[in-house]
């Protein structure tokens, strides 16, 4: 597996033009600059990447939170502390689609 990090939202969307040959998204919500909310949001607009699986990231644990993730434009949802055995079964879900 190839991994991309970016630090914020602003970062993360230049990454995709560079690279735009992304298989999955993990995308923190808190970030500086722009947040994962808004990124994902500016994700969708691109025709390209309309069907890229994005898991949204948050230490917000409401239920209106992830609703919110979904909304903007997540596949699905995870709350920190991250369970990594939960990650790698929804990395597998949705890379398998």
């Amino acid at each position: 597996m190839n991994v991309n990090k970016a630090g914020n939202g602003v970062s993360c969307l230049q990454a995709l033009e560079k690279d735009p040959d992304v298989d999955i998204i993990l995308m923190n919500i808190m970030m500086p600059i722009m947040d994962g909310y808004e990124a994902m949001r500016q994700i969708r607009n691109h025709e390209r990447f309309r069907k890229l699986p994005i898991i949204a990231l948050t230490a917000k644990a409401m239920k209106e939170d992830k609703q919110k993730c979904i909304d903007a434009g997540a596949n699905d949802y995870i709350t920190k502390p991250v369970d990594v055995e939960r990650l790698l079964s929804l990395m597998r879900v949705w890379l398998s689609k």
